[in-house]
């Protein structure tokens, strides 16, 4: 387990399904049940049609790196070493900021396009947050 020393993500009645799904290891989307649309982050209507008709599936956890920036300020909770803040998108459409491990955190590294997978860091006993990792690393 990190030992996290920034705020965490509080759940709510509209996100419990996506942290409780972290936690287990699986990214959980919604999806409109009236135009099909998938979306990020959890709300309890659809954003593209305003429909109430909503569920929640499991995600692929494959994405694409969309966008980032390399942090080369120190935080306490990524230590003196440069990390990077990321926009990935998902296989199934939506985007969602993040970041990116297991890999240096350079431009060379953190190419546009590269394929990545979802995995999850454990932050205390009920908050796991998603990051990504590239594919197959």
């Amino acid at each position: 387990m990190a030992d996290f020393k920034r705020p965490l993500p509080v759940p709510t009645p509209e996100t419990q399904h996506f942290w409780e799904g972290c936690q287990s290891g699986e990214l959980l989307l919604q999806s409109c049940d009236e135009c099909t649309k998938t979306y990020f982050p959890p709300r309890p209507f659809c954003p593209a049609c305003g429909s109430r008709n909503v569920s929640v599936k499991s995600a692929s956890g494959k994405a694409t790196l969309y966008s980032y920036v390399i942090n080369h300020r120190p935080r306490p909770d990524f230590g003196e070493e440069p990390h990077s803040i990321a926009v990935v998108e998902l296989a199934e459409g939506p985007r969602m900021m993040t970041n990116i491990i297991g890999c240096p955190q350079t431009p060379e590294a953190l190419v546009l396009d590269m394929p990545l997978e979802v995995t999850f860091e454990k932050a205390n006993d009920t908050i796991s947050l998603p990051k990504f990792k590239p594919a197959g690393a």
